[in-house]
């Protein structure tokens, strides 16, 4: 028996849409980052990128549970010494809520070249409509 190792022309590529509209942000980006990883496939390999693109719209109407909206802060630092901001979740929320689902979903992502090209699949919009119609992407229900 041999292990069988997926070609890049052997692997079908799907579209999934994800609508984020009142749900809670982990559990929706624990399910994209499973899909963006290939995990849902049988062909699944680690150290390949067997992911589907997956589209989400809605981001500025999800949530989080309990008081996380008010005390959830975002770190950035410019590499200056006392430089460093604290942005909270709420003023993130506002002014960039696609930033809010792709930090979230690149914590769950591997932390190298492999995983940067996983990222690059993840089309995220504020709104409910989305340029990749042609696509044909399939709703995912979480």
């Amino acid at each position: 028996m041999k292990t069988l190792t997926p070609k890049a022309n052997e692997i079908d590529r799907q579209w999934w849409v994800v609508d984020a509209a009142g749900k809670p942000l982990g559990r929706i980006c624990t399910e994209i980052a499973r899909i963006l990883r290939g995990k849902h496939k049988p062909i699944y390999t680690p150290h390949l990128d067997t992911g589907d693109f997956v589209v989400v719209l809605n981001a500025s109407q999800v949530r989080l549970t309990g008081n996380k909206a008010d005390q959830k802060t975002y770190f950035r630092h410019s590499g200056y010494m006392g430089k460093e901001k604290h942005i909270p979740f709420k003023t993130l929320l506002a002014r960039r809520p696609e930033q809010v689902i792709e930090l979230a979903v690149k914590g769950m992502m591997p932390k190298n070249a492999l995983g940067r090209q996983m990222r690059k699949k993840l089309k995220v919009y504020a709104g409910d409509t989305h340029p990749h119609q042609g696509q044909q992407p399939r709703p995912l229900e979480i």
